[in-house]
């Protein structure tokens, strides 16, 4: 299958592409295990930032309490090191129907968004821990990366330009999620390699769709932020890095 045309939006959006460095460090056996448990945990914060879209912004407390709890059984997983992984399929009963508190333009748009997206992160989540599982691959405790928590320091804190700062930020997360599935794939093993480009045309609507409600909701041009958040995101990609994540810029070790 031909990626090119998928993948060009994202490579003229990021502001530079994933250093050859890391992905020769990336692609190393012995840090297949580091990579899939990142990417496992990426997947789950991915999920947790859409709940805190709709919670924060357009649900009201019984839809925020019950999409809230979509999340618990991953959480648990992950930062509990709940021995059990038969609840990791729960994202396949997902069917809560949001209810909206305010009047805003916006809000069903966000809600249908962000609910479609929250749905798609648990099903990678389930499908890199099936991948883990097959290998034999345990999952621990990591640390987490610099670049999210980084990115985040560009939002600006009176609204609405917080949220529209939150969704450009989140833009670019997806966008280089996309293009590192993409530049990593060629180096990985049939099965990873699949997988992995199968995450693509996912992840180029996720970073389409934050785009688009930023835009959406902005009060004014929104192309200032995007190109400073941006210059930002790679800053971090192309620094020196101190630890190998699925995010983390050129590798210093």
């Amino acid at each position: 299958m031909n990626y090119a045309p998928l993948l060009e939006p994202i490579y003229q959006f990021l502001h530079c592409r994933t250093p050859q460095a890391w992905i020769d460090e990336a692609r190393k056996p012995e840090n297949l295990t580091l990579l899939l448990t990142d990417h496992l945990v990426c997947e789950l914060k991915a999920a947790q930032t859409a709940v805190w879209l709709i919670r924060k912004y357009v649900a009201d407390k019984p839809s925020g309490d019950a999409i809230l709890a979509w999340l618990k059984p991953y959480e648990d997983f992950i930062f509990r090191e709940d021995g059990d992984s038969d609840f990791i399929n729960a994202h396949k009963n997902l069917t809560k129907r949001i209810i909206v508190r305010n009047a805003l333009p916006w809000a069903d748009e966000l809600v249908e968004k962000m609910v479609l997206l929250i749905k798609e992160e648990l099903h990678h989540f389930y499908q890199v821990w099936e991948i883990m599982q097959s290998r034999g691959l345990v999952y621990q405790k990591i640390t987490s990366s610099r670049y999210a928590k980084s990115l985040l320091r560009e939002v600006t804190t009176h609204e609405p330009e917080t949220l529209v700062d939150k969704l450009i930020c989140g833009a670019y997360i997806e966008a280089r999620s996309c293009e590192r599935f993409a530049s990593l794939a060629p180096y990985l093993d049939d099965e990873l390699a699949k997988f992995y480009l199968s995450l693509l045309r996912s992840e180029a609507r996720h970073y389409q769709d934050y785009l688009t409600l930023a835009a959406q909701i902005a009060t004014r041009d929104i192309t200032p932020r995007v190109q400073a958040i941006g210059a930002t995101e790679g800053r971090l990609i192309s620094e020196p890095d101190n630890e190998l994540r699925f995010h983390s810029g050129v590798p210093a070790f």
